[in-house]
């Protein structure tokens, strides 16, 4: 743990176990989401499943991302991760983004791959709002893993014909927002 940075954190006035316990829990929501995306990646088939697949990839890729530069921070301020994987599973943040009952249908798996990207987009934001000012280092991690669950949830937002987003496809970048995290 980083004694200091846990004192700082506490003496800015943030609640820090309360920081803890949303972190593991969008922790938990990231390499759950990697495991779903996982398999519905692998069910984007045909014409129309092709086209989503690249996209999905990169969102599955980059949420294993978010979680790796999620734990050290949990560890520094002086919490940990469950230590069995079905309580991880079950403490996520977001439901389990599972395959629909048809996975050939195309829609139905973009509509899970959008919802699970607004629950990450709203558990990122609450993690900002609460750390903003007050704990730089929470902060500025949950704001660049938040720039790039917006960026998902606008791909697949297209996709779904909800209007355009301005935002494009990154090629042979993963995890821009977040790399910094990761050296």
């Amino acid at each position: 743990m980083a004694r200091v940075a846990r004192e700082m954190v506490i003496n800015a006035g943030v609640n820090v176990d309360q920081v803890v316990e949303l972190l593991v829990k969008n922790a938990a929501a990231e390499l759950t989401t990697y495991y779903y995306y996982t398999i519905l990646r692998a069910n984007l088939i045909g014409i129309d499943g092709e086209t989503v697949k690249e996209i999905a990839e990169i969102a599955r890729v980059e949420d294993r991302n978010h979680f790796e530069a999620i734990v050290p921070r949990i560890y520094e301020l002086g919490g940990k991760l469950p230590d069995n994987m079905k309580e991880f599973h079950d403490i996520s943040a977001c439901p389990p983004a599972s395959l629909p009952t048809d996975p050939t249908d195309i829609n139905a798996i973009l509509h899970v791959l959008v919802e699970a990207e607004r629950c990450a987009v709203r558990g990122y934001t609450g993690i900002c709002n609460l750390t903003a000012g007050k704990d730089h280092r929470t902060y500025d991690l949950s704001l660049a893993i938040l720039n790039e669950e917006i960026e998902h949830e606008s791909w697949f937002s297209e996709f779904l014909g909800e209007g355009p987003s301005g935002h494009f496809m990154r090629r042979g970048d993963t995890s821009p927002f977040v790399s910094k995290f990761l050296r």
